[in-house]
């Protein structure tokens, strides 16, 4: 067994008195105070949440753009400058290996993050991928014209495309909540912004630097409130994290940890690998169907996205009472009968009322639905809905 490993926050989160869990390898703040408190702080004001043991590779080239739409399951060559989009990474069998975040940083040069726990294979898989990638000379020869001859030296191989695995050379944190924005535009050492606070757009990034050092700012977050991810040196990190909670003060700023971020994301229904998603599930399971581009030419699942029309689907389901079910237990019908399972559930703390997803029957899957819950052999009434449970207003 690997030793576990420490984000370079894990000072600050010892001296917070947070404690810790294991969480993809990396031993993660669960909690400072109360899950309830902070999960309450994002809703409200803001919470600041390290999220370093994400995964960043880098993807470069001439063929950068291309090699993703072979790799990933949307267009992301179509994606502009300044833009990010959310991606699939899927197996040969249309399984989910991963879901990601694309930022288009230049015309040749692209950062994808990934899951934690994922990182092996989303490296391995873009390994695989630049193997089979047509070479330059491949993608290059259509186009010559007829009869003329070019040897194409030093190209014989190349792909055109580049992939580094930059994970140990940044650290990310986010500040999410209503009061974000007015956290950052007031963070002392944030100088040289791109773009101005309020030009920046949901699921855009800016350039900024911190301290002389390269900072990028994304509007994107995991809570279903606006806010920000940011990208920073290793050696940068805690002075960072020291300026935000000092920026924060005047804007209820509060470190929030793994709990309070999976309650947030299940009320916004973003799904969790290794919950929501696996190597198992297919896209159109997962209600993302929308997520692949099918008529790509090429890339890697086309042609396996598609589940079963008898497969389980994701659904959102409302229960009654306070008694929530969690992960792993069984939705049953009125007489008992398995209908499927939840994959992550919990007393809600903004709608006060207990929530989940799960993956359930097709027949069973429809707005509406009347279901039961098995916790711990007590069936408690629940009805299927919608997803998200909660949208922010503004």
């Amino acid at each position: 067994m690997s030793d576990p490993r420490y984000t370079p926050l894990r000072e600050r989160h010892e001296a917070l008195g947070a404690s810790f869990t294991d969480f993809g390898g990396w031993q993660m703040p669960v909690r400072y105070t109360s899950d309830l408190a902070e999960h309450h702080a994002v809703r409200q004001a803001a919470g600041i949440f390290d999220i370093s043991h994400m995964a960043e590779f880098m993807i470069t080239g001439d063929f950068a753009g291309a090699f993703l739409d072979y790799s990933l399951a949307g267009r992301l060559s179509a994606m502009s400058v300044g833009k990010a989009k959310y991606s699939l990474m899927l197996a040969g069998d249309g399984g989910i290996i991963d879901d990601v975040i694309v930022y288009r940083l230049a015309e040749d040069r692209f950062l994808v993050i990934a899951n934690a726990g994922n990182r092996g294979f989303v490296d391995g898989a873009f390994a695989s991928r630049i193997r089979s990638f047509p070479s330059r000379i491949e993608r290059e020869r259509p186009a010559l014209a007829a009869g003329e001859e070019r040897t194409f030296e030093g190209f014989l191989g190349d792909r055109g495309v580049d992939v580094e695995d930059v994970s140990d050379e940044y650290a990310l944190l986010a500040v999410q909540g209503p009061t974000s924005e007015s956290i950052l535009s007031t963070t002392a050492g944030i100088t040289d912004l791109g773009i101005p606070w309020s030009e920046q757009k949901y699921y855009a990034w800016a350039d900024a630097s911190f301290l002389g050092g390269p900072l990028l700012l994304a509007r994107t977050g995991y809570t279903g409130e606006d806010g920000f991810e940011l990208l920073v040196r290793v050696a940068d990190a805690p002075a960072l994290w020291d300026a935000l909670v000092e920026a924060g003060q005047a804007h209820g700023l509060v470190p929030a940890g793994l709990a309070a971020r999976d309650t947030l994301r299940l009320e916004a229904g973003m799904p969790l690998y290794g919950h929501e998603l696996s190597r198992e599930t297919k896209p159109s399971q997962a209600g993302l169907g929308r997520v692949v581009v099918a008529d790509k030419e090429s890339f890697i699942g086309k042609g396996a996205v598609d589940a079963a029309s008898d497969a389980p689907v994701l659904v959102g389901l409302v229960a009654e009472g306070k008694r929530a079910g969690r992960a792993g237990y069984p939705v049953v019908d009125q007489d008992g009968a398995v209908l499927g399972e939840i994959t992550s559930g919990a007393l809600s703390p903004t709608l006060g009322h207990p929530i989940a997803m799960a993956y359930v029957e097709p027949s069973s899957a429809a707005e509406g639905t009347a279901v039961f819950l098995d916790v711990r052999g007590t069936r408690i009434p629940a009805t299927v809905t919608a997803l998200p449970f909660y949208r922010r207003t503004k």
